[in-house]
C-alpha cells in the first residue's frame, strides 16, 4: 500500500511541476481513483494539480479512458443515424439560463436523435439535470429508461452524477467537490451511448482546440467545440455568445480541425443584453421561461441565442449548409412548435408514469403562453 501511496503521490508532485502524463498514465491513476485505492486527499490533490495544469488532449482522454472502461453503464440505442450529443463544461464566467438544452430539444424537433449526459449545477446555478427534472424529465432513472427514451422520443439524458448511471465512482466524487475539475470535461464525455457527433461548450477559450483535439482522439467524427465571450472580452460562457465574438474548433470527418472567429452581428443576430441571459434564482420560474422560448412567445435576446447554439447542432447532422442557415432554421423550427410536442415527448418517454409530470408540464406551459 505504501508503495501505491508513494507512487501515486510522485505523479502528483508532477503535475504540481508542470509536467504531462501519457494517455495511460492517466488512465490508471484515474482508475486508482475510481476503485478509491487513493485516501481522500490524494484523489482531491490529483483533480486539483491537474487541473491548475491545464490537461493535455492525451490526459483527458486517458481520464475518459478509465471512466468510459470501468465506470460507465453502456447502452447501445436503436435508432437511425447518428446519435449526436451537446452539452458544456460549466466553470464559465457567466451563469446563463440552461441554453444547451433548450438547443438540443430545438434539434431534436428536426429529427435529429439527441443522447444528452448532463449534471446537476456544480460550478453554475443550474445544470442540465435541475432544470429537466423541473420540466419533469425523471433524471434519477436507470441508464436503460433513457435508452428508451432516445429510441422513443428522440431525446433523453443521462444523469452523470448518478450511481444508476456511472455506478463505481464517479457520481460519488461529483457528489463531494463544488469546483471545477477535468472531470468536467472528461467524465462529461463519458456519455453511455457513445456519440460520435457532438456540440461542446467550453469555459475557456484556451480549451477550445484542446478539447476539440481530445474528442478526435477518443473517437468523435464530428465535432463543434466553442466558446463565447461578453461585451467587453473579460469573462466567457460555454456557450456560443451573442453577447461577443465566439471562438470555434470544428472537427471535420476526416480528423482535420478548423479554428475560426464569429460574431453574433456576422449571423444577423442582434447583441444580447447580458442580463436578459442570466439564470435566475427560481427553478419554476426559469422552466417558466424556457417554455416561453420554446413555445414561439418570447422573441427575445433569449431566442437568438438557442437559435445560434442549435446552429452547429443541425450543422454537423447536415440539416443546415452552415450556421447562418441553421440559425434561420432553428427559428422556423421554434415557430412551427415542435420543440413543445419534443418536450411532451421526452416526458412521456423518460417516466415510469407520466401522468403527474405531464400534467405539471402542462401547467407551466398555460403559465408560460399566459
Amino acid at each position: 500500500m505504501e508503495d501505491s501511496l508513494r507512487y501515486f503521490g510522485s505523479q502528483v508532485d508532477r503535475l504540481i511541476r508542470g509536467s504531462n502524463l501519457t494517455r495511460e498514465e492517466a488512465s490508471f491513476l484515474f482508475k486508482l481513483i475510481l476503485n478509491n485505492q487513493q485516501p481522500d486527499l490524494q484523489q482531491g490533490a490529483f483533480l486539483a494539480a491537474i487541473t491548475a495544469k491545464g490537461a493535455t488532449p492525451a490526459e483527458i482522454a486517458g481520464v475518459w479512458d478509465a471512466i468510459f472502461e470501468i465506470d460507465t453503464v453502456r447502452v447501445r440505442p436503436d435508432v437511425n443515424g447518428p446519435i449526436v450529443e451537446n452539452c458544456g463544461t460549466g466553470m464559465d464566467g457567466i451563469k446563463t439560463f440552461n441554453i444547451s438544452t433548450a438547443a438540443s430539444l430545438v434539434a431534436a424537433a428536426d429529427g435529429i436523435i439527441m443522447a444528452k449526459h448532463g449534471a446537476r449545477a456544480i460550478t453554475s446555478k443550474c445544470g442540465a439535470i435541475d432544470i429537466l427534472e423541473t420540466l419533469g424529465v425523471d433524471v434519477e432513472c436507470d441508464a436503460d429508461l433513457v435508452k428508451r427514451s432516445i429510441e422513443r422520443a428522440g431525446i433523453g439524458i443521462f444523469n452523470g452524477m448518478s450511481a444508476k448511471v456511472h455506478p463505481s465512482a464517479l457520481y460519488r466524487i461529483l457528489s463531494q467537490i463544488r469546483f471545477g475539475t477535468i472531470l468536467n470535461v472528461a467524465g462529461s464525455l463519458a456519455n453511455p451511448a457513445k456519440p460520435i457527433f457532438a456540440v461542446r461548450g467550453v469555459y475557456a477559450k484556451e480549451m477550445v482546440r484542446p478539447i476539440a483535439e481530445s474528442m478526435r482522439e477518443i473517437g468523435y467524427k464530428r465535432a463543434f467545440v466553442v466558446h463565447g465571450r461578453s461585451r467587453d472580452d473579460m469573462r466567457g460562457m460555454d456557450e456560443l455568445s451573442t453577447l461577443g465574438q465566439s471562438s470555434v474548433a470544428e472537427l471535420a470527418e476526416d480528423g482535420t480541425i478548423l479554428e475560426y472567429i464569429i460574431n453574433p452581428q456576422d449571423l444577423e443576430l442582434r447583441e444580447a443584453d447580458e442580463s436578459s441571459l442570466l439564470y435566475s434564482s427560481d427553478r419554476e420560474a426559469e422552466a417558466i421561461k424556457l417554455l416561453r422560448v420554446l413555445s414561439g412567445e418570447d422573441h427575445s435576446c433569449r431566442r437568438d441565442i438557442v437559435c445560434l447554439n442549435a446552429a452547429p447542432i443541425l450543422c454537423i447532422t447536415d440539416h443546415a449548409r452552415d450556421l447562418g442557415e441553421g440559425v434561420q432554421k432553428a427559428a422556423e423550427i421554434i415557430d412551427c412548435g415542435k420543440p413543445i410536442k419534443k418536450l411532451k415527448a421526452w416526458v412521456a418517454a423518460q417516466n415510469m408514469d407520466a401522468g403527474r409530470p405531464l400534467k405539471k408540464l402542462e401547467e407551466m406551459l398555460a403559465l408560460a403562453c399566459a
